[in-house]
């Protein structure tokens, strides 16, 4: 491993030798000094070199300003030198002297993108388009987010699953199916772990959760959907209703931002100018109907011929939310059973009813959760008032036929969480390598 000092560290270390690596940011090429601005995964820094002039101020031979007059931006290198701290360098109040340059790879000067170009030329050029800090720190951003959830899910005794994703057959619709080959016969890529999610709770796990790619054959373009993207689940066993799921989230949720804030807050108000709130508990619940009373009465009504809420019925009650309780999540509950899945488990006194809900947050659905249907009775009758025939789920209603407890469990989208944290105005923003109806690449 080559032997250097991230630029985040700088800072803090004592004037003198010093090895940093990185790619080339800018280059002002002065005529009597020479300035290299070096970003690596940490930061940046600047490099300094002035150059040599005869006593009767001639220039002199001088290779190592000949190379950094040919540096292009994006070249990789290893720069080493004295490091001097001084409160008027701008970045980071240090700056290396340099002595030597080492170039691990020349870029091509002409680079394809610029900070104005679009959206999806960015996207054709991923990889230069992710050297930016911003995006850097979305990453960042992601990795923490999911430790603090992981390392809530292990404090509580859950059980991490990876679950296939080629199916034998649908887990939800059908009409969303990725069908590929399978040797000699056809498989589907899982638009969700929920069978094998809900398998692990006749196996006794008692609590599991996964963090997994999830696919969906949807010929969406708007700015929160992608064909792939990563699913955020847990399931858990003996639950009272769908009241039990909406605790865990919110407190998964909390566990998160918590995180998020403490660890990358300044960072984030200084490039977004987004401060990042904690959200307190318990979040507000408000039964759809009743929400869309409420957009009613804000001069909205949903345009739909079914029971769902629309984009911007989501808008409408989460701004109504924000002026009412000042907070920015909102539990949508108490879905219609027409346009809930079959294994969603309904209301004791209306079978029209569902225990389930969505979350909506900054006026966006993350995620769909609910209390499962265990009773395999009932069960059966579910799918058939779906039009489903049992036979064709038998893998999946096996599950039920030797005992299983009351479940009940929630998938979340990744990307939007981090989308709408940002306050991003698209989810490829928020997505390292975007999928999307016309994207494949890179």
């Amino acid at each position: 491993m080559t032997q250097r000092t991230l630029t985040k560290n700088l800072p803090a270390a004592t004037d003198g030798p010093a090895t940093v690596s990185g790619w080339v940011d800018t280059v002002r090429d002065q005529k009597k000094v020479q300035f290299v601005v070096l970003r690596d995964e940490s930061g940046a820094v600047q490099l300094v070199h002035p150059r040599l002039f005869a006593e009767d101020g001639t220039p002199e031979a001088d290779p190592l300003a000949d190379a950094i007059s040919a540096l292009a931006q994006g070249t990789f290198l290893t720069a080493t030198g004295q490091l001097k701290h001084d409160e008027r360098v701008k970045l980071g109040g240090v700056e290396i002297k340099l002595e030597s340059l080492d170039i691990a790879a020349a870029a091509i000067p002409e680079t394809p993108i610029a900070d104005d170009s679009a959206g999806d030329k960015r996207m054709d050029w991923r990889f230069l388009d992710l050297r930016q800090p911003k995006n850097n720190l979305i990453f960042r951003i992601q990795t923490t987010l999911e430790h603090a959830w992981r390392t809530y899910w292990v404090e509580h005794d859950f059980i991490e699953l990876h679950t296939p994703k080629l199916m034998a057959s649908a887990s939800e619709s059908k009409a969303e199916l990725f069908e590929v080959g399978y040797f000699e016969t056809k498989a589907y890529l899982a638009q969700s772990p929920q069978f094998f999610k809900q398998m692990a709770q006749p196996a006794g796990f008692g609590k599991i959760f996964e963090v997994g790619p999830a696919f969906r054959a949807d010929p969406s373009y708007t700015s929160r959907h992608a064909t792939e993207f990563t699913s955020v689940d847990s399931e858990i066993s003996w639950i009272d209703s769908h009241e039990d799921v909406m605790t865990l989230h919110e407190e998964l949720l909390v566990a998160g931002f918590a995180a998020v804030k403490a660890k990358h807050g300044d960072e984030i108000e200084a490039l977004w100018g987004v401060e990042v709130t904690v959200p307190s508990t318990p979040f507000p619940r408000i039964p759809l109907a009743e929400a869309k009373r409420i957009i009613a009465e804000r001069g909205y009504e949903v345009p739909r011929h079914d029971d769902d809420m629309d984009p911007e019925g989501e808008r409408q009650i989460a701004a109504y939310v924000k002026e009412t309780y000042g907070h920015e999540f909102v539990f949508l509950t108490d879905y219609a059973s027409s346009i809930r899945p079959f294994y969603h488990m309904r209301h004791a006194d209306n079978d029209a009813l569902t225990n389930s809900y969505d979350l909506i947050f900054n006026g966006v659905e993350i995620s769909t959760g609910a209390q499962r249907e265990h009773r395999i009775e009932v069960l059966i009758e579910q799918a058939k008032s779906k039009g489903l025939e049992p036979e064709e789920l038998d893998f999946y209603l096996d599950f039920f036929r030797y005992g299983v407890p009351p479940h009940g469990g929630f998938g979340m989208g990744l990307s939007r969480v981090l989308m709408l944290m940002l306050h991003l105005t698209n989810i490829r923003e928020a997505t390292y390598l975007f999928r999307g109806p016309t994207r494949l690449l890179p």
